[in-house]
C-alpha cells in the first residue's frame, strides 16, 4: 500500500469514526475513571495473562487440573499428548502463576495456583454455556 492510498484509509477511518459534539464532556467522569485506571505495567501483565488462555491444549490442562491434581504422564495420557508437549505448557502455566507443583517422591504433582484460577475457568465456562 502507497502512502497517498494509507492516507486516504487514515482519513476514511477518521471521518467515519463518531465524535463528541462537546468539546469537554464529562470531566469529572473522566478524570475519575482515569484516577482508578491500573498501571500501563499492570494492564500489559493482565493482557499477557489473558493470552496464556489462548490456546487450547493450555485450557485443556488447565480443566484437568480443576478436576484433580496429576503428574506430566497422567495428564498426557488423558490428552493424548507427549509428555514433551505437556510439560512445554505446564511451564508456561507455570511462569504464569496458573499451576503449581509438588514433589511426591519420584512424582512431581501440579495442580491449579489457586482458588483464582479455579474461578477464571468456571466463569468462562458459565460465559461459554450462556
Amino acid at each position: 500500500m502507497n502512502n497517498d492510498s494509507y492516507d486516504e484509509v487514515i482519513k476514511l477511518t477518521e471521518a467515519e469514526s463518531p465524535r463528541c459534539d462537546y468539546l469537554h464532556a464529562h470531566d469529572e467522569l473522566v478524570e475519575a475513571v482515569n484516577e482508578r485506571m491500573p498501571d500501563e505495567e499492570i494492564l500489559y501483565d493482565l493482557a499477557e495473562l489473558y493470552k496464556v488462555f489462548g490456546d487450547s491444549t493450555r485450557i485443556k490442562i488447565l480443566y484437568v487440573l480443576l478436576e484433580s491434581e496429576m503428574c506430566v504422564c497422567d495428564i498426557a495420557q488423558l490428552l493424548n499428548m507427549s509428555q514433551s508437549a505437556i510439560s512445554h505448557q505446564l511451564r508456561v502455566l507455570k511462569q504464569s502463576k496458573l499451576v503449581k507443583y509438588r514433589r511426591d517422591g519420584k512424582a512431581v504433582m501440579y495442580s491449579l495456583a489457586d482458588e483464582h484460577v479455579k474461578t477464571i475457568i468456571n466463569q468462562g465456562m458459565e460465559h461459554v454455556e450462556e
